[in-house]
């Protein structure tokens, strides 16, 4: 029973996506494909954002919430483990960059408190 919901669940999203595209290539607007650095870049932006280094978008505020910082610096970490090998350079790069920027920032706060 489980095993059929899923496969409703999954084929639903893959027509949904599907919808999405046709009507993003009707209207002649860019579907936004998401990417690795995409995907990377959004977890360290919530990174900077929970550091207080970067307004939070919601509330136009700064906001420092450390250890919500510490759990997307762990979770990038972990990706870095788990992505060992499947990465392009760019993607290696940018990954490894931003795994020491955000330590180095999240040192600095934790040092100031």
């Amino acid at each position: 029973m489980e095993e059929n919901v899923k496969k409703n669940v999954d084929e639903t999203w893959k027509n949904q996506v599907e919808k999405e595209k046709m009507n993003a290539s009707t209207k002649q607007e860019a579907y936004h494909q998401p990417t690795f650095t995409i995907f990377l870049s959004s977890l360290t932006m919530q990174a900077m954002i929970a550091t207080g280094k970067l307004q939070n978008p919601v509330t136009g505020k700064s906001e420092k919430n450390m250890e919500q910082a510490r759990f997307l610096i762990d979770t990038i970490e972990i990706i870095s483990e788990k992505t060992k090998g499947n990465l392009t350079k760019e993607e290696q790069d940018l990954l490894n960059e931003s795994l020491y920027n955000l330590r180095m920032i999240y040192v600095q706060e934790k040092n100031k408190a």
